[in-house]
Formats: structure tokens, sequence, C-alpha cells
């Protein structure tokens, strides 16, 4: 009769952070030109996802930036995705690949929240951008691109433009198939909810109107290649946002899934536009670059960009998330309130930042991608932080943590001990007159 095998004894919290303490690679600053040596490890995947655990964390943005220049440089990323709207994004794009003056500053990103993306730490990446581009010919240059899903109605306009310059005919078809959207335009939510309780849906006119537009793809492309791939996107931003409005009322994770189904596929038309040499760095928080199947947020029916990207791309793809422990964030206290400077309470000693805490490392990364000593042993559920563009320290629990396995979530943590708040650039007033197509569900 044979025996079993006995179970391997479970590492203690002592012992698993001297394994962290041991394992890291100690950071020097992030401006210091080595800083983003420790990542040429992940120079092999196809695409790079880097995460932050907070939408203001001037550190985390600032570091984003580095490594990316360091891929960009040394080993050939022609893309630059942030989770971000396609209209605005395409504002950043037009200043680092077609030399244009800096419009985003002022015309983009007008909308809640206005600092997430308009702010120093971006300028600054985008305007090193713009001088690698500078010697670039035009079919290397990097482009820097948003996969989000808001922008309904700036992603009509855009449609609605184009076609106004190179099919008239079709512009007019495509504004009364559109005009049912028309309503919605300042309150798209209010659209979702008027469906749910039993209005007609404008689904079946921009599916309509997608398919339009491919079908004469040939003929525009002929045009203006690079021109029709940005109507493109944006009928497909139209699309994806009105099942996002209408599925937000049929649940989180449903509304979610929608989101991160549509980022995903908009990287992958991203990389198939780009060619088969294509390399892609991804910024997004945590909550979407991260393996949501092995979070609280996948146990309850959620998948993210993350977790798509690690099925369909394999090691090819690599999962980079950041932490803090403490410090100052720009966030604000509710949706669609003013930014505030707010103080990030010390991590809870159950949490995944305080065992890097203990680990004594004020900077540091931590890999697992190649260690399977290590990854066995961060291959249980702990607490993690996550703060977006809200943050309430007063139920902080309950609003910003959620349980998660470190080694599946990631392949490495990017570690800050504390950090500072990122600095807001440009008119910081909302624009009343802008679409508000952003929603707080999610990060």
């Amino acid at each position: 009769m044979s025996q079993s095998r006995p179970r391997p004894k479970e590492t203690t919290e002592e012992q698993l952070v001297e394994l962290l303490r041991r394992s890291a690679t100690v950071l020097p600053g992030i401006d210091d030109p080595a800083f983003a040596d420790a990542f040429d490890q992940f120079a092999d995947a196809r695409v790079v996802l880097i995460g932050e655990a907070s939408h203001g964390t001037s550190e985390f943005y600032r570091a984003r930036a580095a490594i990316t220049r360091r891929l960009i440089e040394r080993h050939g990323f022609t893309i630059v995705a942030a989770e971000a709207d396609w209209p605005d994004a395409a504002k950043i794009d037009r200043y680092v690949r077609q030399q244009q003056p800096p419009a985003w500053v002022e015309e983009g990103f007008k909308r809640f929240p206005t600092w997430m993306w308009r702010n120093q730490e971006v300028a600054d990446f985008a305007r090193w951008l713009r001088g690698h581009n500078d010697a670039q010919p035009a079919e290397r240059r990097v482009e820097f691109r948003g996969l989000d899903v808001y922008s309904l109605g700036a992603s009509i306009q855009e449609v609605l433009g184009y076609l106004d310059r190179v099919d008239p005919d079709a512009a007019a078809t495509a504004r009364r198939r559109y005009g049912c959207l028309s309503p919605w335009h300042d309150e798209p939510a209010v659209y979702g909810h008027n469906v749910m309780r039993g209005e007609p849906s404008c689904e079946a006119a921009v599916v309509e109107q997608l398919r339009a537009l491919l079908d004469q793809r040939l003929e525009y492309m002929k045009k203006d290649g690079c021109s029709f791939f940005n109507a493109e996107q944006n009928a497909r931003v139209v699309l994806a946002a009105e099942q996002y409005y209408r599925a937000m009322y049929q649940g989180s994770a449903e509304s979610w899934n929608l989101r991160d189904r549509h980022m995903f596929d908009t990287l992958q038309a991203l990389l198939k536009h780009r060619g088969d040499d294509a390399k892609a760095v991804v910024w997004a928080h945590n909550s979407h670059i991260g393996n949501a199947a092995s979070t609280s947020m996948g146990w309850g029916g959620e998948f993210n960009i993350g977790e798509l990207c690690r099925t369909a791309f394999g090691r090819d793809a690599v999962l980079l998330g950041m932490g803090t422990d403490r410090g100052l964030v720009a966030a604000a206290d509710n949706w669609d309130e003013p930014m505030q400077i707010q103080q990030v309470r010390p991590s809870r000693p159950d949490s995944w930042e305080q065992l890097f805490l203990r680990a004594g490392l004020p900077a540091s990364l931590t890999s697992w991608r190649d260690d399977t000593p290590l990854r066995e042993a961060l291959a249980r559920p702990r607490l993690e932080r996550a703060i977006g563009v809200i943050y309430r320290p007063a139920t902080e629990r309950q609003s910003h943590y959620f349980q998660a396995i470190l080694s599946e979530q990631f392949d490495a943590l990017l570690w800050f001990e504390q950090t500072n708040a990122v600095q807001p650039i440009g008119p910081q007033q909302i624009d009343d007159q802008s679409v508000p197509d952003t929603y707080p569900f999610g990060e």
C-alpha cells in the first residue's frame, strides 16, 4: 500500500516577510537612469500590463512612464494603450505622432476625473514621447491610444465628422441612426434606466451603423487608412457604450465585463492594425490588469483585461501590479465632486501591503514569474487595497479592500512604501457643456 506524500508546511507570515525581503530587487529613485534596469526581464512579452493601486498617485504614473520608456527605447514596443477614452487619448496621439500642438491639455479629459490623465506626470511622458517619435520615420512612431468605453457622445461626433469628410451621403444616414441616442448624450445613464423600464433601445441602430461603416472598409481605407481606423474604433466605442449603459442596471458584473471586454478587443485591434511585430504597454488600474480570476472580483463573476490577456497570450502577457502603504493621493470624496489631496491611511495588518511594508524596503520590484517557490508561498488569499478616483478612508475596509491571491493575480509587484499625489494641470473646473459619460461603476 502506497503512502500519501506529506503536505508541505505552510509558510508563516514571518517566513513570508523574509522571503519577500530576499527576493526583492531594491530600486533606486524613479529619476535614476538605472531605475528601469530591473524591468528588462519582461521585455520578451508582447503585452506588458502595468497597473496602479490608485488613479491619483505620482509615483505610480512616474514609474510606469519610466518602465514604458525603457520598453520603447530598448525593446521595440510601439503602442501605449491607456484606461482612457479613445477620443481624448487621440488628442495626445496627435501631439506625439503628428507633431500637433498639445491641445489635449486644454481640450481633452474635460469630464470627471480630470486629474486622472490631465496631470504633470502624463504631460512629462507625452513630451518625451513626442521627442522620441520626432527621430523616427512615421511608420515607427509610437502611438498613444485609449481603451475605455465612456465616450458615447464624443465618439458619435468623431464618426460623423469622418463621414462628413469622405462620404456626405453616408454621414446623413449615420445621423439618422445615431439620432436614436441624441436625447441621451448628456445623461447616458438615464438611457439605460429607461430601456430597463421598457422604452425601445438603440442597439439595432448602432449595430447597423458599424456594419455600414465596415461594409465600405476597402473603399474608405483607400483614401486614408489611419483615419478610417480611428472612425471604426469610435463606432465600436458607440456600440460598446450603448451596451454598457443598458447593462449597468442589470448588475455591476455584467457592466464591468462589457467594459473590460471592450478594452481587450480594442487592444487586440491595435495590435492587429500595427502588424505582426507590434508590442504594447497597457496602463490601467490594478483592478483591470491583475488576473480577476484570482480575486474576489472573479469569484463574484467579473473578469478583466488582465485575465483575458493571460488567457489569450499566456507568457507573452506580463501583469505588473503596484502598491503602497501610505502617503498622499489625489481623489474625490464622491462622484463629480472636486479633487482633494487626501491622506492615505497606513495599510491594514491583514493585507498584502502590510507584508511588503514589513519587508522593510522603501522601493522594490518583486517578481515570481520565474520563481516557483515564491509563487507558491504567495498562493493564498489576503486583503489588497484599491483606490480609484474616490477615496473614503472612513469606510476603507468596505470601500477599498478585496481578497486576492497575489501570485496568481500578478507576475510581479512594484512597491513604494510612501507615495505622493499627482500634479493636476490645465483647467480643473469640470466643463458643464461636456458630455458626462463616465459613471461610477468600478475603477
